[in-house]
């Protein structure tokens, strides 16, 4: 990033996946300002990292200096996802108050232009229900704050080029966009300015996206990263299982698939022989997993490294939970949310059986236990049909199936 040279990165959820000592020591590495304006010190109720920048800009020898603010903004979410790295040290307050407080002060201490790097999403719902603030309120944040120019977000995955939003207050149009994912794209942003009574006015703004893979690799960032690229590749080749048949996860969504039940199985024991011994000893094991992909496939023959992790994307944590048969039956129920409710006797496509507004990586299945889930019904009528655990906990069988 420094190569690239970059003027202001906002975190996102995953900065702080690996713990506050390592992100300090990443912070501390960079030549610009990693900002987080809702990211507060739980102690003193001060920002935990900088809020915004103003960075001056030049537009030529006999134009007055443009004045850019930047206010950056995190994820809530932080506060479950990194529970135990957070908890007691960062409080995530709400996007959209947040700005409301930040924004003025950047006009004030004369910010022309006001942007927002966002790390959520524009949908204004989130993953997590209303325990946390809002998950995805970039819309919402444009539409009620105003003084805002633009918007630059990301982290639904999603690639949205251009979009404006009508602020309420003002009736201004602020500009919205989102580049996709893992540097597929890159947003590029156009401000047409004019000197209106001593100050810089927006007349016109727009956006458009860049694919990244249709331009020359820079020399300078590859040798900036070419050890540890040499690094892991040659980590993620290595062999670590063998298959005697190939492997897809493509119908995982809606039917058993040993590839996600190899999941499950390594999650049952390493969790079973770590409650060996324990008063937990002889509670079943029941495991979930979820189609984090569509794509993945293990091939026949050598497994590597990179098979497994792209089957299962992200290095979350193993942890287990104790929990009662109507806990279990509640989160089936939960879980089944994800399935459109079709009427008995419709046409079942697979494509189209899934709630569009739910992600694959929020449909848990479980194996250890046996069960159904009737997709004639709405989500919440009632508990899925279910039966005992499987009778060999160290080898659970998963029988998750929609029928109609």
């Amino acid at each position: 990033m420094n190569v690239i040279d970059y003027d202001a990165v906002t975190l996102g959820n995953h900065e702080f996946n690996y713990g506050l000592p390592l992100l300090d020591l990443w912070i501390r590495q960079l030549g610009f300002p990693a900002l987080a304006a809702n990211a507060v010190n739980a102690k003193t109720g001060k920002p935990a990292f900088l809020p915004y920048v103003i960075k001056k800009v030049s537009l030529g020898f006999a134009a007055p200096t443009l004045r850019v603010g930047i206010l950056g903004l995190t994820n809530p979410g932080v506060a479950i996802w990194d529970k135990g790295n957070v908890e007691g040290r960062l409080r995530f307050d709400d996007m959209v108050a947040t700005a409301a407080k930040w924004v003025p002060i950047m006009r004030a201490r004369g910010a022309d232009l006001v942007l927002i790097s966002a790390h959520g999403g524009d949908s204004g719902t989130s993953s997590y229900g209303p325990e946390l603030p809002n998950e995805n309120p970039v819309a919402l944040i444009a539409q009620q704050v105003p003084g805002i120019d633009a918007i630059l977000f990301g982290h639904a995955h999603n690639e949205v080029v251009e979009r404006f939003v009508t602020n309420e207050r003002t009736g201004a149009q602020v500009l919205l966009s989102e580049p996709s994912k893992w540097g597929q794209r890159l947003t590029r942003m156009d401000f047409t300015l004019t000197r209106e009574h001593g100050r810089w006015a927006i007349t016109k703004k727009a956006a458009t996206m860049l694919n990244t893979n249709t331009v020359v690799e820079d020399p300078k960032v590859l040798a900036a990263v070419r050890g540890q690229h040499q690094k892991t590749v040659a980590y993620v080749n290595q062999v670590v299982a063998q298959s005697t048949v190939e492997l897809s996860a493509a119908e995982s969504r809606y039917r058993d698939t040993p590839i996600l039940d190899f999941i499950n199985h390594v999650q049952t024991a390493v969790v079973g022989a770590a409650l060996a011994g324990t008063a937990y000893a002889d509670l079943p094991v029941l495991s979930i997993a979820a189609p984090f992909s569509r794509t993945a496939v293990f091939p026949a023959g050598d497994v590597k490294i990179r098979d497994v992790a792209g089957l299962y994307v992200y290095d979350n944590t193993l942890e287990a939970v104790v929990l009662s048969g109507a806990e279990v039956r509640a989160y089936l129920e939960y879980s089944a949310k994800y399935f459109r409710t079709l009427a008995p006797g419709a046409a079942v496509d697979p494509e189209q059986i899934s709630d569009p507004t739910v992600p694959d990586y929020n449909y848990d299945v479980f194996s250890g236990v046996d069960y159904d889930i009737d997709i004639s019904r709405p989500s919440g009528s009632g508990s899925p049909a279910w039966c005992c655990p499987a009778p060999t906990r160290r080898s659970p069988t998963t029988r998750s199936s929609w029928w109609r």
